[in-house]
C-alpha cells in the first residue's frame, strides 16, 4: 500500500492511499530529461516508442490520455504520469527491461476510483487487454506484474523492473516540504467523499505502512538522497493527523461526571 494506492483499499473502516500532483511530483529532482517537458512525455510520440505507431496503438493511447484525464483526479492525473515516466528516464537504467516499466507506469494507476478497493487489479487488466497485439505477450505480463506490485510497493531485492517503477511511484513523498503538503492536500481531495474522521484513519493507516517499511526506495541511486525526507515529512503529516483525531476524539466524548 502507498502514496499511489487508494486509500479505499484498506480495510473498512479504514481507507487506503496516498500519491502525487503535477506541481508536487515535479518539485522531485529532474522529472524530465534534457529537451523532455511534461507534455512530451504524454504525448503520442513518447507512446509509440513503447507500443509501435499503428491504429490500434493511437486509440490505446487515446484511451489512457481520456482516463488519467478524468475529473475526479486531483493527484492521480496526467501530471503524476509525466512525472514518474520522467523518473523512469533517470532510473531506467536500473531496471532489465525499461520498455515494460514504462508501459507499466502508464497503465499503473490507469483505473482510479476511490471508492473501490481493486483499483491496481482492474488496471493490471486492463493493460493485458490493451497492450495485447502491441507489445510481445511476454512483456504484456511482466506490464502486469508490474502494475499489480504498486498496490503495495515491496519488490523483491532482485526486482529491478519494480524497484524502478516503486521509487519513482513514491519519489513525490520525498519533495520538499510546501510541494509535500500541496500533494497531501490533493489526496484529500480526491476522497471528498470520506468524512474527516473515515480520511484521517484511513490515512494514518497509510503511513503507518510506508514508515514501516524496511526500505522505502529500493536503488542506491535514490535511496539515500530521498529517504530521509520522505521519512520526515510522513512522521509530520502522521502527528498532525494523530493528534486531530485525538482532539476529534476528546470532543466527541461526554464531559466526566463528578
Amino acid at each position: 500500500m502507498h502514496p499511489a494506492r487508494t486509500l479505499s483499499t484498506l480495510p473498512r473502516p479504514s481507507v487506503r492511499h496516498a500519491r502525487e500532483t503535477a506541481s508536487i511530483a515535479c518539485e522531485t529532482p529532474r522529472v524530465a530529461g534534457p529537451g523532455e517537458t511534461a507534455h512530451s512525455l504524454v504525448g503520442f510520440d513518447s507512446w509509440a516508442e513503447l507500443a509501435g505507431d499503428s491504429p490500434t496503438s493511437r486509440t490505446e493511447w487515446a484511451a489512457l490520455v481520456d482516463a488519467w484525464s478524468e475529473p475526479h483526479r486531483r493527484y492521480h492525473d496526467l501530471a503524476h504520469l509525466a512525472a514518474v515516466l520522467g523518473l523512469i528516464g533517470r532510473l531506467g537504467g536500473e531496471a532489465t527491461d525499461p520498455t515494460a516499466v514504462r508501459l507499466a507506469a502508464w497503465y499503473h494507476d490507469a483505473v482510479y476510483d476511490p471508492e473501490r478497493a481493486d483499483n491496481e487489479e482492474i488496471s493490471a487488466a486492463r493493460a493485458e487487454a490493451g497492450l495485447r497485439g502491441l507489445v510481445p505477450e511476454q512483456q504484456v505480463h511482466e506490464v502486469v506484474r508490474l502494475v499489480l506490485l504498486t498496490a503495495g510497493h515491496d519488490p523483491d531485492p532482485d526486482d529491478r523492473n519494480g524497484a524502478v517503477l516503486c521509487d519513482a511511484d513514491l519519489a513525490v513523498l520525498a519533495s520538499p516540504p510546501e510541494a509535500y503538503a500541496a500533494y497531501a492536500s490533493a489526496i484529500r481531495a480526491e476522497y471528498g467523499h470520506l468524512s474527516d474522521g473515515e480520511f484521517t484513519d484511513g490515512r494514518i493507516a497509510v503511513l503507518e505502512h510506508l514508515l514501516a517499511l524496511p526500505r522505502l526506495y529500493r536503488l542506491p541511486a535514490v535511496a539515500d538522497a530521498w529517504t530521509q525526507r520522505a521519512r520526515a515529512n510522513m512522521t509530520a503529516e502522521l502527528t498532525l493527523l494523530r493528534e486531530r483525531a485525538g482532539s476529534s476524539g476528546a470532543a466527541d466524548r461526554p464531559p466526566s461526571g463528578g
